[in-house]
């Protein structure tokens, strides 16, 4: 069968893409994806949505991401709740070179717009009263940051695009990708397709998809971990983070806590099997920073794939070396929240419409050139 534009991937970033696309008048979309919607990094996430970054690019995704997610679901017609949580993001300094970070994070924010605040641990416990004022000297804070349901984020893009034309197959494997005459061939486990356009938002599998095209992307999965507890009465609005102790933990609507860390020393595959070692250090970690919280039970863990890129700062652009072959890749673990912004310009990308916002930084020839750029700070 043959199609204007196959798009590889159906998580947050492709349903997006496709969204966008059709928005603007594009027919014949196909999305492919080897397993059912949000079954990959988008349906293992934390789902929280910030702009505390240490660089203009990714603070100014994310900005006009939660703009978007604002106003998610009457834009996108959608039935359900995406549970869009703005209680904002507390990010903590726990030393004196990340409490001067946190200063140069905050004016860069603000000249961006994003209305963080640096605030004195006694006005950070004034926000979330249960931390450990020992475990901190500082902290940022903004208000617009927030929390949403990934798996009804992702729906309500599907269910949108849908409505637009566009055409989605799950339980598909490609195979192999074949590029002749300006025409892309894909071929699944179940049929072969052929498009002028192709667009790689395959998350963890993203570097798979560009050798098939002979393509090497700079980017690898990275195992990460989350976990819940039982859920409890509300006692926490925004988002607890710590790059420094490698934690974020949010209470989610329905009550329970989900918080997550990064396992050190990951080996670059797709293991996304969850460990007991990570069980203990979270434990540890939570009892250092938030122990009332760490009297809690916890209900089960799970773990998922960031796709890191070498700066921590994604790829979106349109290969120099494949006409048409688009890349939407490299989001070290923030495709979630960056997935309106991803869409949007992905979309004016192909159809030659002016961008949104300047893209020079996201392009993947970055990487091939000898010369500085930003290197994201900000992760867990």
């Amino acid at each position: 069968m043959t199609y204007k534009i196959i798009i590889i991937g159906a998580g947050v970033t492709g349903c997006s893409i496709a969204y966008n696309l059709a928005k603007k008048g594009m027919n014949d979309i196909l999305v492919i994806d080897k397993s059912y919607l949000t079954a990959g990094a988008t349906g293992r996430c934390g789902a929280g949505v910030r702009q505390q970054w240490a660089t203009k690019a990714n603070c100014i995704m994310a900005k006009h991401s939660i703009e978007f997610f604002e106003h998610a679901k009457e834009t996108l017609d959608y039935k359900g709740d995406i549970e869009f949580k703005q209680e904002g993001y507390l990010i903590l300094a726990t030393t004196k070179e990340e409490d001067l970070q946190f200063a140069k994070n905050v004016a860069l924010q603000n000249s961006l717009g994003i209305p963080t605040k640096k605030l004195t641990p006694e006005e950070a416990l004034k926000i979330v009263p249960h931390l450990n004022p020992k475990s901190f000297i500082s902290a940022t804070y903004c208000q617009t940051d927030g929390h949403l349901n990934p798996f009804k984020m992702t729906d309500a893009y599907y269910q949108a695009a849908k409505k637009l034309g566009a055409t989605f197959n799950f339980f598909e494997k490609v195979l192999d990708i074949k590029h002749d005459n300006d025409i892309y061939t894909v071929t699944t486990n179940k049929g072969i397709y052929q498009s002028e356009i192709l667009i790689d938002a395959a998350g963890g599998y993203s570097r798979e998809i560009g050798l098939m095209v002979g393509l090497d992307i700079p980017v690898y999965a990275e195992k990460h971990e989350i976990l819940v507890t039982e859920p409890i009465s509300k006692m926490q609005g925004p988002m607890v983070m710590s790059f420094t102790k490698n934690l974020y933990c949010q209470q989610v609507p329905h009550g329970s806590f989900l918080m997550g860390r990064t396992t050190p020393n990951q080996p670059k595959d797709h293991d996304i099997s969850s460990s007991h070692e990570f069980l203990d250090e979270m434990a540890k970690t939570i009892d250092d920073i938030l122990p009332k919280i760490g009297e809690l039970r916890v209900i089960r863990q799970w773990a998922g794939s960031y796709n890191m890129s070498p700066d921590k700062q994604p790829i979106i652009c349109e290969s120099d070396e494949l006409k048409n072959f688009y890349i939407a890749a490299g989001f070290s673990g923030h495709g979630f929240m960056f997935a309106p912004m991803t869409g949007i310009l992905i979309s004016e990308m192909i159809l030659n419409l002016p961008l949104s916002l300047e893209t020079v930084m996201l392009h993947i020839n970055r990487f091939k050139h000898q010369t500085t750029h930003e290197v994201e700070k900000s992760v867990v």
